[in-house]
């Protein structure tokens, strides 16, 4: 009974506090439509951008500045130590850098270019609607529900006894007697992992690189055939370039999204056997050996991480703008 007390408690504090921020920035919306002469323009702008800028603030640099200090002191957060915190993820974790370096550069790419494969040859079929909407079904699947089903897929037993992963009764069906031990298997299980990535993401690129293919002009395709351009010649000379800007759009949004991941590594090994990466460790550090510095060091490495990918994407997107 006081449970439950208390989360109806923590509840209406939350509602309450909700209702009190909307009911500031209603105010604040009717103070600016009110304001009329030469202070009505900085005015609205302020009062429309304020808020935002507020809570930008707040969610987001003051708690960067505070992970980056963080990450110049000790586990208990206590002490100033510098580097030391970087010096031992580059001295003694090179192998979580490597492999979270080859699920950014492996997965998307891989997820990509299935999903364009998929696209081009959906776009072909009747119905392709349903087709497309099974595809697309994963991204629906959270990626905790993902890795229990590939669990599954890769579950091992002695080849003695019936089998349970999928993987393993098709490897004995081509002749193989005893499967690996697919999870424990290195450093192949990092592939392993990475194809649940690659399943979950290739129907969000199959249909944003779908639609992207359908706004190609048919005139631009008919006078490319006329040409001569066909097959392979029609799609690289073609399609390629007239669909540059979303490959970039879909490459980059799932290496974001790779980024973060430790869901799939969390549940499937816990980062044993070769799989950890540094989203997975930074989570082990700083919330099951509450080691504040080091968690916060990976945590500022990940975010710095994101900055090349941010710039690279702004610039691709530019340029393609300029062309046009």
């Amino acid at each position: 009974m006081e449970e439950l007390l208390t989360g109806l408690e923590k509840l209406w504090s939350g509602f309450l506090g909700v209702a009190v921020f909307g009911l500031l920035i209603a105010l604040l919306f009717f103070i600016g439509s009110r304001l009329r002469g030469r202070l009505s323009r900085p005015a609205a702008i302020v009062i429309f951008l304020g808020p935002a800028v507020i809570l930008l603030i707040m969610g987001l640099i003051v708690p960067a500045f505070r992970t980056i200090w963080a990450s110049t002191q000790n586990s208990s957060g206590k002490e100033f130590v510098g580097w030391a915190n970087y010096q031992w993820i580059f001295d003694s974790q090179v192998d979580i850098i490597v492999n979270s370096v080859l699920w950014i550069v492996i997965t998307p790419i891989a997820a990509t270019a299935l999903g364009l494969t998929l696209a081009l040859l959906l776009d072909r079929m009747r119905r392709e609607a349903i087709a497309k909407s099974l595809i697309f079904m994963p991204m629906a699947i959270s990626f905790v529900g993902a890795s229990i089903i590939w669990s599954l897929v890769y579950e091992y037993r002695a080849p003695d006894k019936p089998q349970v992963g999928l993987l393993s009764q098709i490897v004995m069906w081509l002749g193989v007697d005893d499967p690996p031990k697919w999870l424990l298997w290195q450093p192949f299980n990092n592939y392993l992992l990475m194809v649940i990535m690659v399943w979950i993401q290739v129907g969000f690129a199959m249909v944003v690189l779908s639609a992207a293919i359908k706004a190609i002009p048919g005139d631009v395709v008919e006078a490319a055939e006329l040409d001569g351009a066909t097959g392979w010649r029609l799609f690289s000379k073609v399609t390629i370039p007239m669909i540059r800007a979303t490959l970039i759009v879909v490459v980059t949004t799932i290496m974001f999204a790779v980024l973060k991941i430790f869901d799939i590594v969390r549940v499937m090994t816990n980062g044993n056997y070769g799989t950890q990466i540094v989203a997975n460790e930074m989570y082990a550090q700083a919330f099951v050996q509450f080691d504040i510095g080091r968690g916060s060091a990976l945590a500022v490495v990940l975010f710095v991480a994101v900055i090349p990918l941010i710039i690279f994407n702004v610039v691709q997107l530019r340029k393609d703008r300029a062309t046009r």
